[in-house]
């Protein structure tokens, strides 16, 4: 039977951005991680806050056991602000891999694969780039941030083979001035699979200029409770059937696009 719950091990934690956090774990968890865009649910060293916090995971290693997050900390009541004082060597009980990922095994080497992602939603388009690039096909990668001091992931990008990677930023302190979006408008190619994380405003822009694509994935970010589908505090409406929920947590976070009324 799988292994979904672990006292894991921090081998490393260290600020890579403004106020955003990398924390790599090592445990035997990892074992059980195949799909890129599933997320670990992690309890918080605080017993005031019951809730875990749900956190994308960016990469990992099966063979060194490790794997890495990427989460951004907010005020101290945020439950990230506690895991952030965590040191290399504690333990943090950790529940996962969890959730629907991205879809890979369907992908050939003539495919054209547009990624893009915005802000926190970035690191675990990661994970999926790197598993992309071992199906030699033409990546283009478009990363989103508020400035180039949240800026993340970019070196990581920029490493792996047939990548085209542009980045904006919203105050133009990196790459081309604006959002996103702006970098879609200059896609002069016929997409063939298309995967997205980042804000609600910026995946409703690339679901609106990708309705008709039939491999357009989502990854929806959402405040959870149970992380398991059993308490629907993560919904999302589904677009061909209003009365049917779509709970992030089990049925995502990852969905097609047609699922999805955003």
């Amino acid at each position: 039977m799988p292994k979904l719950q672990e006292m894991m091990t921090i081998v490393s934690q260290r600020e890579v951005a403004s106020n955003i956090f990398e924390m790599v774990l090592k445990g035997e968890l990892v074992e059980e991680m195949d799909l890129p865009g599933q997320f670990l649910h992690l309890a918080v060293p605080n017993a005031n806050m019951l809730l875990r916090r749900p956190i994308s995971i960016s990469s990992w290693d099966k063979v060194a056991k490790t794997c890495t997050i990427l989460y951004r900390i907010g005020d101290e009541t945020s439950g990230t602000y506690d895991i952030s004082k965590l040191q290399t060597g504690a333990k943090i009980d950790v529940m996962g891999p969890l959730g629907n990922g991205f879809p890979v095994d369907e992908v050939v080497s003539t495919d054209k694969i547009l990624i893009v992602g915005g802000g926190i939603g970035v690191p675990p388009l990661y994970e999926l780039a790197k598993q992309l690039e071992e199906k030699n096909c033409q990546m283009t990668i478009l990363l989103g941030f508020a400035s180039e001091k949240v800026k993340i992931l970019e070196k990581e990008f920029a490493e792996l083979k047939n990548v085209s990677l542009k980045i904006a930023t919203d105050d133009g302190s990196y790459g081309t001035k604006g959002h996103v979006g702006m970098l879609m408008e200059e896609v002069d190619f016929e997409v063939d699979a298309l995967y997205t994380c980042g804000a609600p405003a910026m995946l409703k822009a690339v679901a609106k200029k990708y309705d008709q694509l039939e491999r357009l994935y989502i990854s929806m970010e959402s405040r959870m409770a149970c992380g398991i589908g059993a308490c629907y505090a993560c919904v999302e409406h589904d677009k061909e059937d209003e009365n049917h929920a779509l709970k992030v947590c089990e049925d995502g976070p990852v969905f097609l696009g047609k699922q999805l009324l955003l």
